[in-house]
């Protein structure tokens, strides 16, 4: 029996996803949690075979989380279930330590294989995400310009983009206005732009700026 952990905030997609998960036999789902701070406490709580993490939590950035649950569980299969598709976030989220990524538009058939398969001790991608992995891993390849980014950066340059200043993200990561002001340097360093503007740009044509 594959044991699933739910992590998402909407109670009517867990129901979903438990009704869809439980018409297999051999799936249980045997918790759900909503938060950041409920999932840890279930994963440090129990053992689970697959862990179903969106990655837009309310209280927790979810590509972080993935670290923080791997580090309690190692063993753990996280797969990765999201309305964002593989070229915003599937990269980064794949090297955090995810067995898988796939889209909430995914047909029902799709994450009950994907659980399946991870479960079993494989990945789940698809065939474009993995020759994209295949490629950066090899060097061939960089990837996008935000995969550049380590997570901290990520993190800044979403806040970035979404129109808030340096001082505000300052307040709100409990940061010096100066660490801020060297990771927006960085960021647009790595990214090889020139301001803020080409950042939104940027974020807006590559639908980083979408929100769930």
């Amino acid at each position: 029996m594959i044991k699933v952990l739910l992590i998402d905030d909407h109670p009517v997609v867990r129901r979903g996803l438990c009704q869809i998960l439980t018409e297999d036999p051999g799936i249980l789902v045997g918790g759900e949690a909503s938060t950041g701070a409920q999932a840890m406490a279930r994963v440090q709580a129990e053992r689970w075979d697959v862990i179903l993490l969106d990655i837009s939590l309310p209280d927790a950035n979810g590509i972080e989380l993935i670290a923080s649950i791997r580090s309690v569980r190692p063993e753990a299969r996280v797969l990765i279930l999201t309305v964002f598709g593989e070229e915003q976030y599937a990269v980064r989220a794949i090297r955090a330590g995810a067995a898988g990524y796939l889209t909430k538009e995914s047909a029902p058939d799709k994450l009950v294989e994907a659980v399946r398969k991870v479960a079993g001790g494989g990945r789940y991608v698809s065939a474009e995400l993995a020759e994209s992995l295949a490629s950066i891993l090899a060097g061939e390849a960089e990837g996008a310009p935000h995969e550049r980014l380590s997570d901290r950066e990520f993190d800044v340059f979403k806040r970035l983009v979404s129109g808030r200043t340096v001082s505000e993200i300052a307040e709100e990561l409990g940061l010096s206005v100066k660490t801020i002001s060297t990771h927006r340097t960085r960021i647009l360093g790595k990214m090889q732009m020139r301001n803020n503007a080409e950042l939104m740009h940027y974020a807006a044509r590559t639908r980083l700026l979408e929100s769930p």
